[in-house]
């Protein structure tokens, strides 16, 4: 049993040491072996709860307790009972009471030994709740036979020699000390009772007695013995560092976090010396947490020691400083800054997740703050707007009401109370609220042969509409056909306004209406005029109040609404871009966290290492620039899964992106790394965003404000969806004198600059929430009232891609990509490289795309050779296009990426062309408006028939054979076709409008020619139609059948390019569909012929027809996958970032 001693009177320890026993103490840097330990500074709470009188013992120690390891305090409580945070078993129990009987088995816990002088030791013995200095036995002594009687239990001593002292719990290093002991005699000073905690526990009122004054004497005597021990202790340090020349210690010599240490200098070692004044300036973990300055003070230790105390973080593992003057003069150790190491807490790395840490809480309360400001800044924008909103409702109020006061007071001037021989009121006199008989003559106008007599009012010019319905009787009158009925009458009524008819509302067929002037009546005792304007006033404004308030209600559900529409699309497209890889790679879980373990799975089969014994994942983070480097290679181990193999990897809290590649070795050889390209998974959550990239595309098209094709599409489009990605983008575009400048936002001259033998102004402006450059050379290259068309076009676009590359160079633009686009803006790829590349533009790499291979294929082979990554619009193209001999060479740098389409363009939701917004929840409807509205703009049958849209220009690359057959092949299978498009060549054009007069005159009510281009009409075709048919004898990418799926259409499409990458048949292509992550969405053919085209239309129309509970939910599925820019630019990213490896 362990028991704590608490020192109530002073005591004073004498050493007595004999020959025949040696008593070896190691000094050492902790806690003593075997023993549960105090901090000193917690004696002073321990004497209060267990005061203790003097008592005469021996002690016996053993030589190595010095090398047994450490064990937590227990001591006992104010109430005697088990000592806090120890519990008392009865083995324990019985250990004790075992003890009680062998010779010299006493131990007891001490809070301190001090080496005074070398040759006596004295101890104190005391106990806390934290820690205690054990001493074990190694031989036994009689016990003398007070003592034994005083304490009547075993006891638990600690004992520790040191020659250079202890404070809070810690030791100074030192040499070893072996004393022969026979005894150490520890007398009475002052007499009392020594309580154990058996004592305590069993006489625990006798605790009440101690005195205030016993307290502090005890108190004041602990804490000076400590005091000279630390200063003893100090003194020695010092000696011992100045004789060997060190000029810096600290003190406690072991330091550790989340505590108090004093840091000597010795200025006469210094190169402080001479100075005055002597401070530490410090930080800790490499200058990277919580800095401090201190001044130090002159000490009264020998030679010229100064002193001060710096405080410990309990987050360091290393204390950097230096020492000045306070003003230049600085000690920093030969520049290489002191360092004082600080053991038991954090390492480095636990640091820097510390820090991590530190920076995400950062992050969390700044967005917290943000987000408040902004929802603060929103309610005021929101009460100034209301309250504008209110004014304007006012002042429209107040205009209504005059508007009506007017029209009532000419309607007032003309009224009576009554008509001789047609209609009078009884009684005359009458007001708001009264029942009053309505008699009326029906002999009197156009209702006298009516079976039945109603009665249709309101009142004040009909302000609030029809109000008064009622059935009239006949009245016992004799002097004509007169009849009857009650009214009550409006209690806000100035004047009464009514008609006749022969039946209630909405089934009457004659009325008598006063000759087209209505009946009115004055109310003779109506509210007072003035009362009555401003209650209608007020009564205007609160109706106005309320619409708004509807109204506004109804937009912002419907903008949050397709928010939530556009972020669920992106989120099914992150995961359907994190899937489109499984085949080869993928994690689990699919969205990695940063901070957590995720696993890594990997199909050989389906890459170069097929076949290889081993498999090696190398992984690092943030497109391999961590601060930690490369993970070491790691072997993947066999999953359960077929041939894919695994390994676990640890995502840091900085991380953003996941970088890996594979090999078959550890040490390398073959490698799998996605053709250059490497493979790459976003880490999501982490406190590190991944770094904005600047691209600029160079380009001569730009959608809508100098649109040709789709290259002006892509310019626009991409740059929204890479801009949305928080990255900075940039467009150059010629300035044509015949721009849509009503599309430019904030359009303005911004500076000039010469090149080229001309001067060439920019002007600046937003396009689609784009920064556009628009660049105008004074020789007039581009006032030529079109954008293709000239002769010397080349020379045209030459010019200009020079002139873009000099308006970065001269206005310091580093850009990271330049993106060029066609045959138009290719020079800029060669004209980088051999211009500008080594002399300013360093940073900058050029990415080339084609959008078709059809036009200026010497500009597109130059471009390939120089550019450092190429595209071309889908997949499928850059395979069909592989053999040509400009790209041929390159295919190793060439990739094919998809088009997207512009979802705030083309949505349903929003349309204004449309009749009935509607989303996939509710495409029937939707549609069935469409076509209905589409069949009456063109004139054509309405009836629920199959409906085929083409919508293209008409030229030989469109199929326009396979366009003809189609129109056919629909008429004969009983539907309705819709052809929106016009051809650039006059004979094409010729052709289309003999076809369109044949089939106005044949099949008028269901089929329509618009052979022109109608915007409008383009969104009302593509939601009306059921089919939208793309025969492409080539298309590199295609949107129509994209923007064809965005309104719930079906398209029918040729297998070509880009149209074979987007539409998946639902009788053959389900797998590959999944492949891709996709559902069928709808019939495509080979061949270009009329049995191909045949094959896949009659599918389709069949469909329709036959099993319209299949079709239906087949529009709903192709309108909830996405074709916008969300996947493109993220693979677009990724060459990106491949360009700049």
């Amino acid at each position: 049993m362990e028991v704590g001693l608490q020192v109530h009177r002073p005591l004073s320890c004498r050493a007595v040491f004999h020959e025949r026993t040696l008593f070896k103490i190691k000094p050492f840097l902790g806690s003593f072996p075997h023993v549960k330990t105090s901090h000193f500074s917690s004696l002073a709470s321990c004497d209060k709860k267990y005061p203790a009188r003097g008592v005469s013992f021996y002690v016996v120690a053993s030589a190595d307790f010095s090398e047994r390891r450490q064990r937590k305090t227990s001591t006992a409580n104010s109430k005697g009972l088990t000592p806090k945070g120890f519990t008392r078993t009865s083995t324990q129990k019985r250990d004790s009471e075992n003890n009680e009987d062998k010779e010299g088995s006493v131990t007891l816990t001490s809070s301190e030994i001090v080496d005074h002088n070398k040759k006596a030791i004295e101890l104190k013995a005391d106990v806390d709740e934290e820690k205690a200095i054990e001493l074990i036995k190694d031989k036994k002594f009689n016990k003398d036979k007070k003592a034994e009687e005083a304490l009547s239990i075993s006891k638990t001593v600690s004992v520790a020699k040191s020659n250079q002292g202890m404070e809070n719990g810690r030791a100074g290093s030192v040499e070893d000390k072996t004393v022969p002991v026979d005894e150490i005699i520890i007398e009475e000073k002052q007499f009392g009772n020594l309580k154990s905690d058996s004592t305590v526990k069993e006489e625990s009122t006798g605790t009440d007695e101690k005195t205030t004054e016993d307290e502090e004497s005890s108190l004041k005597l602990r804490l000076k013995m400590e005091e000279n021990f630390r200063k003893q202790e100090i003194e020695g340090l010092a000696e011992d560092n100045f004789s060997r020349g060190n000029k810096l210690f600290v003190y406690p010599q072991l330091v550790k976090p989340d505590q108090d240490i004093e840091v000597y200098l010795n200025r006469s070692l210094s190169t402080l010396n001479n100075e005055p004044d002597v401070f530490i300036m410090g930080a800790f973990n490499d200058w990277r947490w919580k800095s401090f300055t201190v001044r130090l003070n002159k000490t009264h230790l020998k030679g010229d020691w100064w002193s001060c105390q710096v405080h410990v973080p309990k987050e360091a593992y290393k204390m950097d400083f230096v020492f000045f003057n306070g003003k230049n003069a600085y000690d920093n150790n030969d520049r290489k800054d002191f360092c004082i190491p600080v053991e038991g807490g954090m390492d480095a790395y636990a640091f820097d997740d510390f820090l991590l840490e530190e920076k995400r809480r950062e992050q969390e309360k700044l967005a917290r703050e943000q987000a408040e400001r902004e929802r603060q800044a929103e309610e005021q924008r929101q009460r100034e707007e209301e309250k504008a909103a209110s004014e304007a409702d006012k002042a429209q109020a107040k205009v209504e009401t005059e508007k009506r006061r007017e029209i009532l007071h000419h309607l007032m001037k003309n009224v009576a109370r009554s008509v001789d021989n047609v209609w009078y009121i009884e009684p005359s006199e009458f007001s708001g609220d009264d029942l009053v008989r309505l008699y009326y003559n029906k002999s009197s106008g156009p209702l006298a042969h009516a079976n039945d007599l109603w009665i249709h009012g309101g009142y004040n010019n009909w302000n609030d509409g029809l109000v008064i319905a009622e059935k009239l009787a006949k009245s016992e009158r004799k002097d004509g056909d007169w009849w009857y009925g009650n009214v009550v009458v409006p209690d806000r009524a100035l004047v009464l306004d009514w008609v006749f008819a022969d039946g209630p509302p909405q089934s009457a067929i004659v009325y008598d209406n006063n000759h087209y002037q209505d009946f009115h009546a004055i109310v003779p005792k109506s509210i007072p005029e003035e009362l009555f304007w401003v209650e209608e006033e007020h009564q205007i404004y609160r109706k106005l109040q309320e619409e708004r308030r509807l109204r506004e209600e109804a937009m912002r559900a419907k903008e949050e609404r397709t928010a939530r529409m556009k972020a669920e699309r992106k989120e099914r497209t992150l995961e359907r871009f994190l899937l489109s890889q499984k085949h080869i790679v993928y994690t689990d879980p699919l969205g990695v966290q940063a901070g957590s373990a995720v696993k890594v799975f990997y199909n050989p089969a389906n890459t170069v290492l097929n076949g290889k014994s081993e498999v090696w994942i190398r992984c690092s983070f943030n497109r391999w620039t961590h601060r930690k480097g490369p993970l070491p290679p790691q072997k993947m181990l066999a999953a359960d899964n077929g041939s894919h193999v695994k390994a676990t990897v640890k995502v840091p809290l900085d991380a953003y992106m996941m970088d890996f590649v594979f090999s078959e070795r550890e040490d390398g050889g073959i490698f799998d790394n996605r053709d250059g390209m490497d493979y790459h998974v976003p880490v999501f959550g982490g406190i590190v965003k991944e770094p904005p990239m600047h691209i600029v595309h160079v380009a001569v098209e730009m959608a809508p404000i100098a649109k040709v094709g789709g290259l002006g599409d892509v310019v626009t489009s991409l740059s929204r969806a890479v801009q949305d990605l928080n990255h900075s983008v940039d467009v150059i575009l010629p300035k044509y004198d015949c721009l849509n400048l009503s599309h430019v936002k904030d359009f303005h001259y911004q500076k000039s600059y010469s090149w080229g033998g001309t001067e060439i102004k920019v002007w600046f402006g937003k396009v689609e929430g784009l920064s556009v450059y628009f660049l105008e050379p004074l020789n007039g290259m581009f006032s030529t009232g079109c954008i293709y068309g000239c002769r010397n076009d080349g020379e045209r676009f030459g010019f200009f891609c020079h002139a873009a590359l000099e308006f970065l160079l001269q206005n310091g633009f580093h850009p990271d990509i330049i993106h060029c686009h066609d045959w138009s803006s290719a020079p800029v790829a060669w004209l980088f490289k051999d211009h500008y590349m080594h002399y300013g533009l360093s940073k900058a790499r050029v990415v080339f795309t084609i959008h078709n291979l059809e036009f200026g294929a010497g500009n597109i082979g130059k471009a390939m050779t120089y550019s450092d990554k190429s595209t071309t619009v889908s997949p499928t193209y850059s395979k069909e296009v592989a053999g040509n001999p400009p790209i041929a060479p390159y295919l190793y740098k060439f990739h094919g990426i998809l088009n997207g389409i512009d979802p705030d363009i083309w949505d349903p939701y929003n349309d204004k062309f449309i009749p009935v917004s509607y989303t996939s929840e509710n495409v029937v409807e939707g549609k069935r408006a469409a076509k209905e509205a589409l069949q009456q703009r063109l004139g054509l049958k309405k009836a629920d028939l199959p409906l085929v849209g083409i919508i293209t220009r008409l030229t030989h690359q469109k199929g326009i054979h396979l366009i003809k057959h189609a129109i056919w092949q629909t008429l004969d299978r009983n539907g309705q076709v819709v052809l929106l498009g016009s051809a650039p060549d006059p004979r094409i054009q010729n052709d289309f409008v003999n076809l369109a007069n044949q089939l106005h005159s044949s099949h008028n009510d269901r089929a329509r020619l618009c052979l022109n281009y109608d915007e409008p009409l383009s969104h009302l075709i593509y939601a009306g139609a059921d089919f939208i048919v793309v025969p492409s004898i080539f298309e590199p990418c295609g949107l129509t059948q994209l923007t064809a799926m965005r309104y719930g259409s079906i398209p029918v499409v040729r297998k070509t390019g880009g149209l074979y990458d987007t539409v998946f048949d639902v009788d053959h292509d389900k797998e590959r569909a999944q492949a891709q992550g996709l559902e069928p969405n709808g019939f495509n053919f080979d061949g270009a012929d009329a049995t191909g085209i045949d094959y896949a239309l009659n599918r389709a129309i069949s469909a329709w027809y036959e099993v319209r509970e299949w079709f239906n939910p087949l529009c709903k599925t192709v309108m909830e996958q996405d074709w916008s820019w969300n996947k493109p630019a993220l693979d677009y990213m990724e060459l990106y970032h491949a360009a700049r490896k």
